[in-house]
Formats: C-alpha cells, sequence, structure tokens
C-alpha cells in the first residue's frame, strides 16, 4: 500500500538510502533537508530544519522517518533533543515515527546486563555517540504518546558495501549473522526499515537487523 513518508536527513547516508529505497517501492517521499536540493529528484523537497518543523508540517504524512546524524562533541547531544522535538510534534497523531538509531543501545548477551555503550570493548571516539543514543532512546521509551520504531544496526555498519537483498531481523542484543559477523550495509538497513514502514510490526519497540 502506497504511504506519504518524510524523510529527515534525505540527503545524508543513510537518509539517501532509505529515500532511494522508498521512491523504488512506489511511495511518496518527501525529503525535509536544510539545503534547496534533494539528492533523488523523484521526491519531494521541504526545505526546513528538524528543529524548526512543526505538527502541522508534518500532519500530511502517514509516517516520518528521522535519519538525523550529528558527530562532533557540540552536536551529539542533538541526538536527544531532535527526538524530543519529533515526539512532540507526533504526539498524539497516530502518525508513525520511524528511527535510524544505533547499536549502543543494544545488550552485547544474552544475560542483558552490558549495552554495547558501556562495553569496555567499544573504541574510545565512540562512546559518547553511543552512550548519548542511550540516553536519546531511554527518553524515547516513556513515550506512550508517540507510535515509534527505533531500528539499531549491527556493530559494523558500512555504507560503501553493495546491497544484497538479505538481512536478519534480531532482537535487542547484538546480532550477528550465520558467519559470526554483526555487519550490515546501508542500503540492506535502508531495505529492512522500509519493509517496518510498510508493516508495522515493532510499533512502540525496537528492533535489529544484520545482513543475511
Amino acid at each position: 500500500m502506497k504511504k506519504r513518508i518524510a524523510i529527515i536527513g534525505a540527503n545524508g547516508k543513510q537518509g539517501s538510502c532509505l529515500t532511494d529505497e522508498a521512491v523504488e517501492r512506489g511511495h511518496e517521499v518527501t525529503g525535509i533537508v536544510r539545503h534547496d536540493y534533494l539528492k533523488n529528484p523523484k521526491a519531494k523537497l521541504l526545505q526546513k530544519d528538524l528543529f524548526d518543523l512543526t505538527a502541522d508540517d508534518l500532519k500530511s504524512f502517514d509516517l516520518v522517518i528521522s535519519a538525523f546524524g550529528a558527530w562532533t562533541a557540540e552536536t551529539i547531544p542533538q541526538h536527544i533533543s531532535s527526538l524530543r522535538h519529533l515526539c512532540d510534534c507526533l504526539k498524539g497523531t497516530g502518525i508513525r515515527l520511524l528511527i535510524v538509531g544505533g547499536a549502543g543501545c543494544l545488550y552485547t548477551d544474552s544475560s542483558h546486563t552490558l549495552m554495547l555503550a558501556d562495553s569496555p570493548d567499544l573504541p574510545e571516539e565512540f562512546k559518547l555517540l553511543a552512550q548519548t543514543e542511550v540516553r536519546a532512546f531511554s527518553e524515547l521509551k516513556q513515550r506512550t504518546d508517540v507510535l515509534w520504531t527505533y531500528l539499531c544496526p549491527p556493530a559494523d555498519f558500512r555504507f560503501d558495501a553493495p546491497k544484497t537483498g538479505k538481512y536478519k531481523i534480531g532482537g535487542i542484543e547484538l546480532p550477528v549473522n550465520s558467519a559470526g559477523a554483526s555487519f550490515i550495509s546501508y542500503k540492506d538497513f535502508a531495505a529492512a526499515l522500509i519493509d517496518e514502514a510498510e508493516k508495522g510490526n515493532f510499533v512502540q519497540k525496537h528492533f535489529s537487523v544484520v545482513s543475511g
């Protein structure tokens, strides 16, 4: 069924993969970006900063996908404030909010005692981002007034890898494939998230994916 999908950060690495996947499937896609162009010319353009979005801007969509990313020490806290703002815009509307999440929110094993964000094996340069994403997700889980879905990638999340068309659904533990690798490409991740946009199997839940 054709859906009206808004993609925040549609020109970014993951956002452009999501936009291409949704357009290819025939959905009505609007890219929300700060610039006056979209990489995919088949999508509609809404030029606006995420933090300037209002409930009125989003009311015509069936679902909103956030591919927001921030990578510097100064901007990383926006992973928290951006989700808070989007939830406030969408609360009580019935419009779904799908989030490109982080692997830091996943547990390292079945004991569910240690998240990847707190693992001593996580390289130091990733810890601030991972721990901030955990804080953002912890807030999100409290939002019973929003139809959110949070999709976590595995440990190795690679933009330059090809699309295989195969992936496996995981739970709240760091997923590994049959070869023992915790890996997925951006394009296969995009396919998994658009599949969830179409099926709605994980409303107010989080889950993970790994290469097939």
